[in-house]
């Protein structure tokens, strides 16, 4: 159903020193990607200025647009007229896409978009770290709708989850994040580049109805501008051809459904995590992103002294990885979940736990410290 190819990789395989903006833009190209529209937003603002050079070398299209309204519009834009789009901001710029990224779950356009994640909230504390706008990617704009999200730990996993990101854009019609932070941005590690890559691109059907399908998946053939189809895209309630219907119930109901259900209906293949000895633990934390380091860090310490501790990283942040929590929740005692925010994944955890939750909020712009982890975890045994 959908066009899976091995492609070269753009750059020659092999070892890599790169900052976790520098990777994100390198994993990009390598999807496809051939269209970026942004501005200068700390601390994402490497990835444009990595981007707009690159693209001089691969023939993408780089515009530098005035704001961030401008930035997001141009990007759904480039996707309609077949190109892999891209954009990155940070936590005030991602504010002010709320609406268009609504727009865009709605009208089915697959666009990427990355959120250096910084201390907050409003202007806040732009160089500082922070990990506060987990939730904001899930219910940032209004109605129900689905998202997916990534949330790199490493420069590598920046690299290879930017890939993810594209394809699952491509594969579900659907906005994609990748949900990274200042520590992971401006971190510099060796990343390794394989020969070649899976790229996903869009599936097309001369005449098939851009949004609707009887097939299982929910995910509906995307036509491009220019090709020869009638298209309409209206953020309002549309019919299986756009054609606007705003006072239908039964239209209303099987298109937002069908936004849903592509995406949970898949999530067992979409949501990703990792395991740490979770066969025996009695505290087990919870952890992603940058935090995830740390934890890993204070979990092997405690391993090593005998202790029954296990973590749980969550490589995907939306949809939730709610079936291994609840797995998880069961067998534990305990589970800890340290994060650079006031607990935002500690409240979604807490649905599906049957143990004690217990949330370490940290938003003093600084990452969590590995021996803050472990000291928290040694008082929790």
């Amino acid at each position: 159903m959908y066009r899976l190819e091995l492609k070269k990789s753009i750059l020659p395989p092999g070892s890599y020193y790169f900052s976790g903006n520098d990777a994100i833009v390198e994993g990009a190209i390598a999807a496809g990607c051939n269209y970026y529209g942004g501005y200068p937003i700390t601390p994402s603002t490497e990835i444009m200025e990595r981007i707009a050079v690159r693209f001089l070398e691969t023939g993408g299209v780089f515009v530098q647009v005035e704001d961030e309204l401008g930035a997001i519009a141009s990007v759904i834009g480039a996707s309609w007229a077949g190109a892999k789009a891209m954009t990155a901001t940070s936590g005030p710029g991602f504010s002010l896409m709320q609406e268009s990224i609504g727009y865009a779950a709605m009208t089915e356009t697959p666009i990427v978009l990355v959120n250096v994640q910084r201390a907050g909230p409003s202007t806040g504390q732009a160089t500082r770290v922070g990990s506060g706008d987990i939730m904001q990617a899930k219910w940032g704009s209004h109605g129900d709708y689905q998202v997916i999200a990534f949330c790199p730990w490493s420069v590598q996993e920046a690299y290879d989850q930017i890939i993810m990101a594209f394809n699952s854009a491509e594969k579900y019609r659907v906005p994609v994040f990748l949900l990274t932070e200042e520590a992971i941005g401006h971190l510099r590690e060796t990343i390794q580049v394989k020969e070649n890559i899976e790229v996903f691109s869009r599936r097309k059907k001369t005449g098939a109805p851009p949004f609707g399908t009887e097939e299982d998946d929910g995910v509906p053939p995307m036509p491009t501008f220019g090709e020869g189809e009638r298209l309409l895209i209206t953020g309002s309630t549309h019919d299986e051809y756009g054609l606007r219907q705003v006072s239908d119930p039964l239209v209303q109901a099987k298109l937002t459904s069908r936004l849903s259900n592509k995406i949970l209906n898949k999530r067992e293949q979409i949501v990703d995590y990792e395991t740490y000895h979770t066969e025996d633990a009695d505290l087990l934390v919870v952890s992603y992103g940058f935090t995830a380091r740390s934890s890993l860090y204070a979990m092997e310490q405690l391993r090593r002294e005998n202790k029954k501790v296990g973590m749980l990283r969550l490589k995907t942040i939306w949809p939730f990885a709610d079936r291994i929590v609840k797995e998880l929740g069961t067998k534990a005692r305990k589970i800890f979940v340290p994060e650079m925010n006031r607990g935002q994944v500690a409240g979604e955890i807490m649905k599906y736990a049957r143990c004690d939750v217990i949330s370490y909020p940290q938003t003093n712009g600084e990452v969590i410290d590995p021996s803050t982890i472990l000291k928290e975890m040694r008082r929790l045994l």
